[in-house]
Order: structure tokens, then C-alpha cells, then sequence
């Protein structure tokens, strides 16, 4: 699944004993957290952890720094190691969660700016809570195991919630086209590939279209891509479909809507 939608879920594979059962448990609504701040700041929020099974499930909860690169490559990395890390500034409650069947448990989480930070940290600060959940029988469940003992393949699925704090009125917001090339799959289904980074301060979520200019000037279609979202540093692939747009040769204007106003632009020539 790519990595910039909003959540991720990712199947991890450990040895386990006596079970393979997949732990379902889901989290309820929105997979990113975004607040402005200052100095000194702080603040609270709530996740929402819930068993959609009919029996008791597990889950854990820890942090995580992230990025990520348009290749497809993501970083998980120790919390606070990223330069733009804000995973110091947050605390939560419970690290670990039991579930009666059809359930829902909240996390409480605080985000507690620094007051010495006038100056000194400008624009977004990220990082992650993760809500993993524990698979019956394995080592990190509290659930009695079976006693003969078997090696086995387990799935966990995990969820990344992003909280990013971004302090007002700071920093700027900046894009990068890396490359741009059109791809064709057969003879009708044509796409634009884009890669972008972010070189600003600022996080977003950009809009991102191309308009195609005929011989005349005249516009022949604008077409959108996926609204992904941006951290300082991070970059993204865009796959717009031009499989509608008419065939010849198009001055295609390439928009990068940053939003507050700014946006940002690139002219390519495409022969479809």
C-alpha cells in the first residue's frame, strides 16, 4: 500500500508459538493529527482503538519517527532521531491495551512544546503513534498459550497515526520537481509520472493537476492527481491518468497548489 495515504498497514512476519491468528483491531477516524503552536504550547488528543472481533484482543502502542521517498521507500526510525522529530514532545497512556470483543479503549496522548524553542524550530515537526495489534499465543501476548509449542508465521497489523506541529507564522513552503516523464501502460492508457519534494519547512498537502495547451493556446483538459501529503524532506510520486486527453502534441503545465496562496509550476512538452 503506499505510503503517503493517510494510514499504512503493514503485515509484519515473526516466529510465534502455538498461533497464527491475525489480531483485529482497527483505529477510528483520522490517521493524522495536525496543529499549529507556539512556543510553549501545549496540547491533548485522543486515539481510538477498536476490537471488531467476538473475542478478546491485544494491542500495543509505541513510537516511531517517519519518512519517506517518491521511489516507494519508507523509514521508520527511532523516536527523536529525525532531525525534524517532534516524538520527544509527546507523551501516552497506555503502552499496552486489552480488548473485550466489539470494544473501543482510547490512547491519550500530550504534546508538549518547548519553551525555549523561540527561534530555533521553525516550521513542521512530526513523528508516530503506532497501534499494533498482538497475536494471540505470541510472545508479547499476555493471553495463556497453548502447551505444546509450535513455530509458526504470525500477522500484525499496524496503523501509523502522524501527529505534525507546525509553528505559526514560521518558515517557507517549497517544491522540487525531480523528474517527470510520461508512461504508457498499452496505446490507450497514458500517464504522467511526477516526482516532487518538499525543500521548504513548511508541511502540506499540496493539490497537484496538469493542464495540456494546445498549438493555439487553448486548454484541452486539466487533470488531477492525489492530494499526498509532504513532510520537510519527504518526497512523493504522482501517477496522473491522461487516458481521456486527446492525442498530439500538448504544453503540458504542471501545478503544484501549496496552498496559502503559493503554488508552484513546471512546463514540459508531451507528444500523446
Amino acid at each position: 500500500m503506499n505510503r503517503t495515504v493517510k494510514m499504512f498497514l503493514a503485515c509484519v512476519a515473526f516466529a510465534c508459538i502455538s498461533s497464527t491468528m491475525v489480531a483485529q483491531v482497527s483505529v477510528i477516524g483520522e490517521l493524522s493529527q495536525d496543529r499549529e503552536v507556539r512556543p510553549g504550547d501545549s496540547y491533548e488528543g485522543v486515539i481510538l482503538v477498536k476490537n471488531d472481533t467476538d473475542e478478546m484482543q491485544e494491542a500495543k502502542v509505541y513510537q516511531s519517527d517517519y519518512a519517506f521517498h517518491f521511489s516507494g521507500t519508507n523509514s521508520y526510525g527511532e523516536p527523536g532521531t529525525h532531525p525534524r522529530s517532534n516524538a520527544r514532545w509527546i507523551s501516552f497512556s497506555p503502552q499496552f491495551l486489552s480488548l473485550p470483543p466489539q470494544s473501543t479503549a482510547a490512547v491519550n496522548y500530550r504534546v508538549a512544546v518547548p519553551r525555549d524553542s523561540l527561534g530555533t524550530l521553525i516550521g513542521t515537526y512530526w513523528s508516530m503513534l503506532m497501534v499494533e495489534g498482538v497475536p494471540k499465543g505470541s510472545l508479547e501476548s499476555s493471553a495463556p498459550r497453548a502447551d505444546r509449542k509450535e513455530m509458526g508465521i504470525a500477522q500484525a497489523i499496524r496503523y501509523g497515526i502522524q501527529i505534525a506541529s507546525t509553528f505559526s507564522g514560521t518558515g517557507t513552503r517549497n517544491i522540487k520537481f525531480i523528474e517527470t516523464k510520461l508512461v504508457r501502460k498499452d496505446a490507450d492508457e497514458r500517464a504522467l509520472q511526477i516526482d516532487i519534494e518538499n525543500t521548504g519547512e513548511i508541511g502540506m498537502r499540496p493539490d497537484v493537476y496538469v493542464e495540456l495547451f494546445d498549438e493555439a493556446g487553448l486548454s484541452r483538459g486539466r487533470f488531477y492527481g492525489i492530494r499526498l501529503r509532504l513532510y520537510p524532506g519527504t518526497s512523493v510520486r504522482q501517477v496522473i491518468d491522461l487516458s481521456s486527453a486527446p492525442s498530439g502534441t500538448f504544453k503540458a503545465l504542471i501545478v503544484v497548489d501549496a496552498g496559502a496562496d503559493e503554488a508552484f509550476a513546471a512546463q514540459y512538452t508531451l507528444k500523446l
